[in-house]
């Protein structure tokens, strides 16, 4: 069975930092791309960051470059984003997604991922 679980959210002040945690299972980590993905109050679902095990290749959202870093333990299946720097604007549900082919340019698109994680809370506190 394929699973994906975040964790790692919370509440943090503005100018904090928070590191979320997706553990992958049930499927070959290194063949999948990793996204992670957020949706705020009455906002759609965007693309916040993305990773590729076959060639180390990474993507961020404009919103997000210089503050977040996604990076990959596959020793543990685990994908993880630190981010830095959180503002209000970046409260929101944050979920993982796992996909079994490079979305290239197209990596911010909710569709082109199979699989989902059920989301980590994370609450900025101006």
């Amino acid at each position: 069975e394929v699973q994906l679980v975040e964790s790692g959210g919370g509440l943090v002040q503005a100018g904090g930092s928070l590191r979320l945690s997706c553990a992958a299972s049930g499927f070959t980590f290194d063949d999948y791309v990793i996204g992670w993905f957020r949706q705020g109050p009455g906002k759609e679902r965007e693309g916040v960051s993305v990773i590729s095990h076959r060639g180390g290749g990474t993507y961020y959202a404009d919103s997000v470059k210089g503050r977040f870093t996604i990076s990959s333990d596959n020793a543990k299946n685990t994908v993880y984003l630190q981010m830095n720097s959180l503002k209000p604007d970046d409260a929101a549900v944050y979920y993982c997604a796992a996909s079994p082919w490079w979305p290239g340019t197209m990596w911010n698109r909710s569709g082109r991922y199979e699989y989902w994680g059920q989301g980590t809370q994370v609450t900025v506190s101006s």
